[in-house]
Order: structure tokens, then C-alpha cells, then sequence
């Protein structure tokens, strides 16, 4: 599959965060609180990108109403933080979900938005601690499966971290096979304890952030559009089971995904945005520095860790050019915004080891937990005590 005749900004396979951009702030925008418009799909816009704190939408004078109720009742939050896995939200999609808009590969494929609405269905209907159904993919995916699956292995050998190599083998991925969720948490559950749980589409940040904390990992089972194996405007089977799943199962990485997660408990939304950067230029664009062998000659070389990164041809050969930029991550600093303008990241944050990056995350989360009032900080404490 020949990158070369694809536009520039849809050589990326993951410039399907155009929309996500957007992810964090487009939720904000709309004022969501948990719990409302449960389940429906929430069109994706670039215009949305002022943060709106939630507590306006429940308040026709935010300030005052805010002050009557904490002096009332103590601190009121407009989202609930939840104390379980079974409580976090798996129902807020933003993007697409089942329902595709114009510029979708797949808008005006009516099979293709059938069988959209059919793998929304079943990931509507897990329940937490069962089994993940089963998916029967039909020739047409398992043939893009294997398209792109067969352009990406030889490129991790070069660019793709030594965790993710070593991890890699241990879910037995084949280019004649789509793999199976279930099949996927087995493993996970073996090796780092963590599990994946089924969702409709791209998750509202808030939600996706608290899975995370419950060591949980939302992912989709639909399969891009076959018109263009190369490109999805949102994720999919190949970006999850490539990208995701083969670094969840190293623990020092998922140490910091955890903390990652753990810090959005009770957090505000001026923070789940900053929280949403961090794990967008970590877990989806992160890079590492490793030494590397080579005739006896040790050096310094940048790998991939990010999903991203590792489940785009595109994305792995511009990280590797001499047009990268990086830059040394640190979760205090300010983050520059998520932009995708021109396919490909303008920059990458590395780490020098995931060690450190988890200890400087577990610094960050106790930072946020400083600043959250008197009563929430109560009800986080508790939560993770008992997890």
C-alpha cells in the first residue's frame, strides 16, 4: 500500500483527530454534564473551542447559584465522579459513532452504516465483568485488516519502542485474522491486569480518562471504511488492537496511564483538558529515548510508543525524518494545542524512560489533588483506597 498518492493531511492514519482536536474542548463547549444525552451521538466541530465550565449549563446564574448550593449543601459538582468501573459513562460518543457525516469515507455506503450501527449495538449492550461478544468480520474487513497490518509490522522492527517489541508477540496478531476484544483482555489480564471494555466510538474525555483510572480501556471493534485501508477519521479495530493493546501489557507504561487516569477523578474541566494533552502527547504521540546497539556502538535513538504513531505508516516514517521536532516531556508544562493541520504532529515529546515519566505523573496528580475541594478530595481519597 503506497503512502505517496494520498493528500498530505489524509496520509496520516490517525488525522482522524482532526475531529478529536476537538475531543476535550468540543465537549466542554456543549456544556455536557454526565448522565445527559446518554448514549447520543455529538457531531464533531473544529468551532467549539472555547471551554465552557460545566456548572453554566445547570445555572441561570452560575456564580450565585454555585455559592447557594455550596453553602447549602458544601461543594456541588455538575458531573459525578464515579466510584467503579460499573459507574463510568460508556454511552457519551462524540464523532461519529453509528451515525456518519458527510466526508466520512464511508457516508453513503448503506451497508457500511449498517453494520456501523450493528457493532454500536453490541458495544451498548456489555456489561461490565462479562465476556466481549464476539464480532464475525466479514471478508471485506479482513481484508483491510490484513492490508494494513502487513505495511506496519516490518516498520516496528525500526521504529517501535523495546517494550512495545516485547509485548507485541504475546497477543499473536495474524494478517488472516481480525482479533477478537476478548481474545485481547485475556491476555491483558494475564500479563498487567488491565481490561478492555467495548464502546460505540470516541468517548467524551471525562469518562474515557476515569476508565483509565479503573486500569480500564475503552475501545472500539468496527473496521475502517475499505475504500481507503490507509485513512479513518476516528478510531477503529486497527488502531486500538496495533497501536493500544500490545504497550497496555508492559507495566511501567500502564503505571503511567493509571496516574494519567486517576488524576481526572473529581477533577475540573479546565483540567481534563490539560489531562486530555497529556495523555494525547504521551499514550496516542509518545516517544522514548532508548540506546541502541549497533557494531558495538551504542547510541541514542528516538522510538515510538504512541498509538498514533505506531499504528500509522505515515506517522512512523515522519517521526523518524529530520523534519520531528521533540521535545523533552514534562506533565507541569504548558502544552501546546493539538493541532493537525498538517497531518502529521508538528512536535513529539520524548521520555527517557517510562519509569521516570510515571513518577513525574504521579507528582502532577498529587498537585491536582491539592487544589480539589475539601469534599471532593474526600470522595477521590476514598475511591482509591478501595480499589
Amino acid at each position: 500500500m503506497d503512502a505517496s498518492p494520498l493528500p498530505r493531511r489524509q496520509n496520516c492514519e490517525y488525522s482522524r483527530v482532526l475531529m478529536a482536536s476537538a475531543w476535550a474542548a468540543q465537549a466542554f463547549g456543549q456544556g455536557h454534564t454526565v448522565g445527559i444525552n446518554k448514549a447520543k451521538t455529538v457531531k464533531p466541530t473544529l468551532a467549539r473551542l472555547r471551554l465552557v465550565p460545566r456548572i453554566q449549563c445547570v445555572a441561570t446564574d452560575p456564580k450565585k447559584e454555585a455559592n447557594k448550593r455550596t453553602a447549602q449543601q458544601g461543594t456541588v459538582l455538575p458531573f459525578k465522579i464515579p466510584r467503579s468501573l460499573q459507574e463510568v459513562d460508556n454511552g457519551q460518543i462524540l464523532g461519529f459513532g453509528a451515525e456518519l457525516a458527510q466526508g466520512h469515507p464511508g457516508f453513503g455506503d448503506p451497508l457500511y452504516t449498517s453494520r456501523r450501527v450493528q457493532m454500536s449495538n453490541l458495544a451498548k449492550s456489555h456489561k461490565v465483568g462479562q465476556p466481549i461478544a464476539t464480532v464475525e468480520y466479514t471478508e471485506e474487513e479482513k481484508r483491510v485488516w490484513s492490508i494494513v497490518m502487513k505495511e506496519l509490522e516490518p516498520l516496528y522492527h525500526r521504529h517501535a519502542c523495546s517494550a512495545f517489541l516485547c509485548t507485541f508477540p504475546l497477543f499473536k496478531f495474524s494478517p488472516n485474522a481480525v482479533p477478537q476484544l476478548q481474545d485481547l483482555n485475556e491476555t491483558l489480564q494475564r500479563t498487567t491486569g488491565w481490561q478492555i471494555r467495548p464502546t460505540a466510538g470516541l468517548l467524551h474525555p471525562r469518562d474515557f480518562l476515569a476508565g483509565l483510572a479503573f486500569q480500564c480501556f475503552h475501545s472500539t471493534q468496527y473496521m475502517r471504511h475499505h475504500s481507503n485501508p490507509s485513512y479513518t477519521p476516528e478510531p477503529d479495530i486497527i488502531h486500538e488492537a496495533l497501536g493500544h493493546v500490545p504497550m497496555l501489557a508492559d507495566p511501567d507504561f500502564c503505571d503511567l496511564v493509571h496516574h494519567i487516569g486517576i488524576a481526572s477523578l473529581g477533577a475540573d474541566d479546565k483540567t481534563i483538558w490539560k489531562l486530555t494533552k497529556i495523555y494525547w502527547y504521551t499514550v496516542e504521540f509518545g516517544v522514548i529515548r532508548e540506546k541502541v546497539s549497533n557494531n558495538n556502538i551504542d547510541r541514542d535513538e528516538i522510538k515510538a510508543f504512541g498509538a498514533g504513531v505506531l499504528s500509522s505508516f505515515g506517522e512512523m516514517q515522519h517521526m523518524a525524518s529530520d523534519e520531528a521536532i521533540f521535545e523533552p516531556f514534562d506533565p507541569f508544562s504548558t502544552l501546546p494545542p493539538m493541532n493537525y493541520k498538517d497531518g502529521f504532529q508538528k512536535r513529539y515529546f520524548v521520555l527517557e524512560s517510562f519509569e521516570e515519566a510515571a513518577q513525574s505523573m504521579k507528582e502532577y496528580c498529587h498537585h491536582v489533588q491539592k487544589q480539589l475541594a475539601p469534599e471532593v478530595k474526600a470522595t477521590v481519597t476514598q475511591i482509591l483506597q478501595n480499589m
